[in-house]
């Protein structure tokens, strides 16, 4: 599927409806959302919940976005035109330069549940969290309690992925209040992580996502 874009992009080959797609905030951490449709030179996607109040994601802000081919992925600048009022939320997008392909290590999300357990040279953050997603890059946890973690700091997380327990030396990139009114915080980190240990986590996001596709089909 293509769709004609501003600022001289002639055409850009977009995933098929209901694909991720992952909103780039830089620092390694990228947002999972997937493409809802396509509308003349416009096109819509969910509303990732983690930007719910955040004056970034406002119309008129521009950002890029990328999806997962086999053996690349593509990278698209674009600008956001409209925030739908009503549930489930979406944004309308159009592109604002040119799509490229880069084949950099990609960041894909995935995987949540697993207990994560958090140790940090600073009083009064919480021991552990639940996590929701994790990359190579990042991953993001839901903690119950305030927490004096800010910006910066050096936080160690270990957490079980499946089949092997990963160390992982982290920096704070947010703390966020849970979105719509849930209790608690969502704890994002990011990290660098060595080959043996990125690929653990690939495998990780892959056995998720095979689960949940299985269970999709048993619920549809």
């Amino acid at each position: 599927m293509s769709v004609p874009g501003a600022g001289g992009l002639a055409g850009v080959e977009l995933p098929a409806i209901g694909d991720p797609v992952f909103l780039v905030l830089g620092d390694g951490v990228n947002l999972r959302s997937k493409l809802e449709s396509i509308d003349g030179d416009t096109f819509s996607v969910a509303a990732p919940l983690e930007t719910t109040g955040l004056a970034m994601f406002e119309p008129g802000q521009e950002f890029e976005i990328f999806w997962a081919p086999p053996r690349t992925r593509v990278v698209l600048p674009c600008r956001l035109v409209v925030v739908s009022g009503s549930a489930p939320l979406r944004w309308i997008l159009t592109p604002s330069g040119a799509a490229r392909h880069d084949n950099r290590r990609e960041f894909v999300r995935g995987g949540a549940g697993a207990v994560v357990h958090l140790d940090a040279e600073v009083s009064g953050q919480p021991a552990e969290g639940v996590l929701l997603d994790i990359s190579e890059g990042g991953l993001r946890c839901w903690i119950d309690e305030a927490t004096s973690l800010t910006q910066g700091d050096r936080v160690e997380a270990t957490v079980w992925l499946g089949t092997a327990e990963a160390k992982l030396s982290g920096v704070v990139h947010n703390v966020r209040d849970a979105p719509h009114g849930d209790p608690g915080q969502h704890l994002i980190l990011t990290f660098d992580t060595k080959e043996e240990l990125a690929r653990t986590i690939r495998q990780y996001i892959l056995a998720w996502e095979i689960g949940e596709r299985r269970r999709n089909k048993r619920t549809a």
